[in-house]
């Protein structure tokens, strides 16, 4: 189990929990996680491919997604050495250095991933509110930019918080309550003032998570309201039908975080088996199921894979 020492400023590892009360069952278990990976990883592997090799996918929507699948696919690969390590291997104990590595990568890509989502929610907003100009607005240059911002906003945020964690002296037990090293967990384990990890962790979900979910919500207000100013019905259910696979990617994203949130504060007496599934549908429902729901509602995008594979079937 894990140690709990008084000297241990340079904390070697920390003991990651596996899924509690059925640790006899994590040979069978790791069949289903395993398999979720693989749809996951693969899933959004297919969306990018298509999107690339596929000229009519060359535009704001499809790249937007494109975005979003490398972001799903970040998240995944983060945590899949350490979940299958403790599934296959019984492998608990991590390099505290890679713990933090690991939590770097997990919020670094989630941060990502809501900011792409507000991204992907403009691009509705402007394909609706302007359509005639929408290629002319959206160019492949902006959305690179906003793209790079993305990903430095999320880099700059989340880099202080491994930097302060890697400061502070540690001297409880060294037991973490998930499978994957999150800021939350860690935050647990020193013996010193946490207040300033805290505060900080608290301002970058408010600056990421909480506004970019506000301005989200403001965009489909904005979209609500130019379909309102659309004369033809059969014209207003074509503008609300080419968002309905971004409102359900929002609300698979958004929907399990704010579940893990409330059981964190209103419930930190339940079952550890409990707080573990709902971290788990937060990290693994977003990447299995978008690729799923894009793919099934997305004409174009399952127009691109199929196309994919047959240029592949033609070479062989």
């Amino acid at each position: 189990m894990g140690a709990e020492s008084n000297e241990s400023l340079d904390l070697l590892s920390v003991f990651l929990t596996g899924i509690p009360g059925l640790e006899a069952q994590h040979g069978w278990l790791s069949i289903p996680f395993f398999t979720l990976y693989i749809v996951a990883i693969v899933g959004n592997i297919l969306i990018m491919a298509a999107v690339q090799v596929d000229p009519a996918l060359h535009e704001p929507m499809y790249l937007f997604l494109s975005m979003l699948a490398v972001t799903e696919v970040g998240v995944s690969v983060s945590t899949l050495p350490t979940v299958m390590g403790i599934l296959w291997f019984d492998a608990h104990r991590v390099d505290f250095d890679g713990c933090l590595a690991q939590m770097f990568f997990i919020h670094t890509f989630s941060c990502m991933e809501s900011g792409v989502l507000l991204a992907m929610s403009y691009d509705r907003f402007v394909a609706i509110y302007n359509p005639l100009h929408y290629t002319a607005i959206l160019t492949l240059p902006r959305i690179i930019c906003m793209g790079l911002s993305i990903t430095l906003k999320s880099v700059a945020l989340m880099a202080p918080l491994p930097v302060l964690l890697r400061q502070l002296p540690y001297c409880h037990t060294n037991v973490l309550s998930h499978s994957y090293c999150l800021h939350s967990d860690l935050i647990q384990l020193p013996c010193a003032d946490t207040k300033l990890n805290s505060i900080l962790g608290l301002a970058i979900v408010l600056s990421t998570f909480g506004l970019d979910s506000l301005l989200i919500v403001v965009s489909y207000v904005l979209i609500l309201y130019t379909m309102l100013g659309i004369v033809s019905g059969e014209g207003r259910w074509k503008a609300l039908n080419t968002c309905v696979s971004h409102i359900c990617a929002v609300l698979v994203y958004y929907v399990p975080m704010i579940g893990v949130s409330v059981m964190h504060r209103v419930a930190k007496h339940a079952s550890p088996l409990v707080h573990m599934l709902m971290s788990s549908i937060y990290l693994f429902v977003p990447p299995v199921l978008n690729p799923i729901i894009y793919s099934v509602k997305t004409r174009p995008i399952r127009q691109g894979i199929v196309t994919m594979f047959s240029c592949k079937r033609g070479l062989l």
